[in-house]
């Protein structure tokens, strides 16, 4: 069994300790700790946090290998610092039966970088007019417990109410997708002053806040639990507030981008502003960031939505929507919430490593850091500051909106089960 050594690192943000880990497993957390035997890891102060999970990754496998595998997905997964992803049902087929969501199980075993987790959809082929099979898709290989139809909302109530009431019976969630179709027929981003200014077709707060608003009343008739995906507007936070004043078994996401990005960006019509929801205003992205902090939003998800290069680089109308973000996360995390003093290190180890593995059943994920416990782990050169460059990502696709910005922070080395993934900021 092969031992490892982290060296003076500065474990959730405190003070620097040791960290042995021996074989799959935290053996010991102290100071001074021999590294007899062991492979020693100079961690310099760095931040150990446990290793991240992502409940919101589209690793486009099946079907769309020209934007993403499992495999390339898993890999900037690692480069960002994950242990665990749960992978979006719209892919070709649609995870929408046992034998897919089986398949990506099994790709994401082969991969070896991350754990994969799918997600089922809720509809037959996301069409949301008729459940898919949750059971089964349940009681397969992949154990499925998310289903969601990511991409496009549930909109029909007796459906939505029909998933909650299903997944109820095995402790499963269903995540909502939360736009009201019809009020964004056409919409090209945030509906507001700039879109008036620009032309562009306007997409209304309203249709995400109306679709929560139905969905937690939905929850609290039914005894059931939903989570919404990528939350993006100030009154959506104050739907789910009241809903957990209310005692709702209500969990919320929201993206990096969402936390950082506004509307104003889409003044250059470049389209990889282009995203679905559409980035919000400043108030909006203020409001969401105390959301996080204050645990009205539980989790920050990345939402990882890589796109061909053709699909992109094209006029704004015609762009697919969606933005890469596992290798960009935690630096982004870092300069919103930790550089202005709304969450500590802990609290980031929290929503990007504790909440989501417990929303999704990632067992083995999650954990603290302290003997015992899975070595799923990852550090942080928190000091670093360097410009994004997309060339240099392992994913397969390149449709980062951070391309050439400086962003804080560097994830130098990551462990799943006590094997390094990342080692100096290279892929093992």
């Amino acid at each position: 069994m092969s031992k490892t050594l982290i060296r003076g690192a500065k474990v959730l943000g405190g003070d620097a300790q040791d960290v042995l880990i021996d074989g799959e497993t935290i053996e010991a957390v102290g100071t001074g700790l021999s590294a007899e035997g062991a492979t020693v890891v100079e961690a310099g102060g760095a931040i150990l946090l446990p290793g991240l999970v992502d409940l919101h990754t589209h690793l486009r496998e099946p079907g769309r290998e020209d934007s993403e595998t499992v495999l390339t997905g898993t890999r900037a997964a690692a480069s960002g610092g994950y242990t665990a992803v749960f992978a979006m049902a719209n892919t070709f087929p649609v995870a929408d039966t046992a034998g897919v969501v089986e398949q990506v199980y099994r790709l994401g075993k082969e991969s070896g970088s991350c754990d994969v987790q799918p997600i089922g959809a809720v509809t037959v082929g996301l069409e949301g007019k008729k459940l898919a099979e949750l059971g089964a898709m349940h009681e397969s290989a992949a154990g499925v417990t998310v289903f969601s139809d990511d991409g496009k909302c549930v909109d029909d109530a007796v459906i939505m109410r029909r998933a909650l009431e299903y997944v109820k019976a095995f402790g499963g969630v269903v995540a909502q997708h939360a736009q009201e179709p019809r009020l964004t027929e056409g919409a090209q981003m945030n509906e507001g002053v700039v879109s008036a200014e620009l032309g562009l077709g306007g997409w209304p707060a309203v249709a995400e806040e109306s679709i929560i608003a139905r969905d937690v009343l939905l929850a609290e008739h039914v005894g059931s639990r939903v989570h919404i995906c990528h939350l993006s507007t100030a009154g959506s936070v104050e739907i789910v507030r009241w809903a957990k004043s209310r005692g709702i078994d209500v969990t919320a996401e929201v993206t990096p981008h969402h936390l950082l990005l506004t509307d104003e960006l889409v003044r250059s019509y470049n389209p990889v502003y282009k995203v679905n929801p559409p980035l919000r205003t400043e108030r909006d992205v203020m409001a969401l960031r105390e959301a996080l902090a204050d645990g009205t939003i539980d989790i920050v998800a990345t939402d990882h939505a890589p796109h061909p290069h053709e699909d992109k680089d094209c006029e704004w109308a015609a762009a697919a929507m969606g933005m890469v973000g596992l290798e960009t996360a935690l630096s982004v995390v870092q300069q919103t919430m930790v550089e202005t003093g709304l969450l500590t290190w802990e609290a980031v180890a929290d929503r990007m490593s504790a909440k989501p593995a417990e929303i999704g059943g990632a067992t083995g994920h999650g954990r603290p850091v302290s003997a015992g416990e899975p070595a799923n782990l990852v550090l942080v050169d928190a000091d670093y500051r360097g410009e994004v460059d997309p060339a240099s990502f392992a994913s397969r696709s390149r449709n980062t909106p951070y391309e050439g910005r400086e962003l804080p922070g560097r994830v130098t080395h990551t462990w799943l089960r006590g094997r390094a993934t990342l080692v100096d900021g290279k892929l093992a």
